[in-house]
Formats: structure tokens, C-alpha cells, sequence
């Protein structure tokens, strides 16, 4: 039990180091302004530097008329991904139904919109009990991984 528990918490520190909260001007000027451009009409919530694949990438989270958005930029401000908090309602019904057979009887936390390498999907965080997962589907309900 023991050793469990300081394995859970190193994977905890681990992913708690991965991503530092940071300024806006500690991101470099293209970052800056593309963030700038980004942000247009948003409300800025922070940023955090994050290195991933040996690559450093920068992450601004939003609200846009009242619901979240995340925008992750690279260190040449190039967009690397969005997500985007959706309405289930919205999205087109194969991935819908996908989402909502997956469920089952959970509850449905929040889906997202998410555009990653020209790449676009859903993303859905779902409770079941004291269990909480995710699924990923495209826009014809298949599994994304």
C-alpha cells in the first residue's frame, strides 16, 4: 500500500510539473500576439507553458460568452489546438448518440469541441459513480484515439 501510494504521488507531482501557470509576458512576443488575436472578445482566465514531445507549448484559457475555451499555441504562435465547451444539443447527432450511449447512466460533465492537427473531434468528460473518463468521437460518432 505503501509503495501505491508514493507511486500516485509522483505521477501527481509529475503532472503537476508539466504544466507551470504563467504570465502573458513571459510567453514569447509571437505567442503574445497571437494571443492577442485569439483572445478578441473573450475574457482571459491564464496561461501555462507546458513541454510535450520535447516541445514547448503555450496554453491560454478563456471564457467566450460565458462557456470555456482553451487555445494552445506553439512557440512560433501558430495555433496547436482549440477546445471548445459545447452544448450536447449541438454537435452532430452520430457523435451525439455516441456520447449519450456512453454515458449511459452517468452524467454527462461537459463536451468539447476540439480542433488538433487539422483534426476535429468531440471530446466528452463523463461520471459514472466515483469514476470519471473520457471519450473521444468524430463527427460520425466513430472512436477518435
Amino acid at each position: 500500500m505503501f509503495v501505491k501510494t508514493i507511486f500516485i504521488m509522483l505521477l501527481l507531482v509529475t503532472a503537476a510539473a508539466a504544466e507551470k501557470k504563467i504570465k502573458m509576458q513571459d510567453m514569447p512576443p509571437a505567442v503574445q500576439e497571437a494571443a492577442k488575436e485569439q483572445s478578441k472578445g473573450a475574457v482571459i482566465r491564464g496561461f501555462a507553458q507546458e513541454v510535450e514531445k520535447g516541445q514547448t507549448l503555450y496554453e491560454m484559457e478563456l471564457t467566450v460568452n460565458g462557456h470555456a475555451k482553451d487555445v494552445t499555441f506553439d512557440s512560433t504562435g501558430k495555433v496547436v489546438s482549440v477546445e471548445e465547451e459545447v452544448p450536447l444539443e449541438s454537435i452532430a447527432a452520430p457523435a451525439r448518440e455516441a456520447i449519450q450511449k456512453a454515458v449511459g447512466k452517468g452524467k454527462l460533465k461537459k463536451v468539447e469541441s476540439v480542433t488538433e492537427n487539422g483534426n476535429s473531434f468531440y471530446e466528452a468528460s463523463i461520471r459514472k459513480g466515483v469514476r470519471s473518463s473520457e471519450i473521444k468521437v468524430d463527427a460520425n460518432g466513430a472512436p477518435v484515439k
